[in-house]
């Protein structure tokens, strides 16, 4: 089993309590952290710096494609961040953990 962090930016916290509670129901995410950050980027041409939530999604390799699927479909944003991190090193215990969750 390969673990993967998968990261996406949500609005607020409420949107990203949805997205989390979604993929634990479905058994696709072993732990979900929510964090408040300060984002800076140029959309359309325009420079902006919004409040965010950062959801970070532990998770197996083989549900990336199920993730992404759901948070393209639950999301507000026109084109939602969705990135997943590779795991090189982790604890056989969380790596357990994970396997048995989702």
């Amino acid at each position: 089993m390969k673990a993967i962090i998968i990261q996406t930016t949500c609005s607020d916290k409420n949107q990203a309590k949805k997205l989390a509670k979604v993929l634990l129901e479905k058994r696709l995410a072993a732990c979900l952290q929510l964090s408040n950050i300060e984002s800076f980027y140029k959309w359309e041409g325009e420079f902006c710096n919004d409040n965010e939530v950062l959801l970070s999604i532990k998770t197996k390799k083989k549900n990336f494609e199920k993730i992404e699927s759901i948070i393209k479909e639950l999301h507000s944003y026109d084109v939602p961040e969705i990135i997943a991190i590779d795991v090189n090193n982790i604890s056989k215990d969380y790596k357990k953990f994970i396997s048995k969750s989702c």
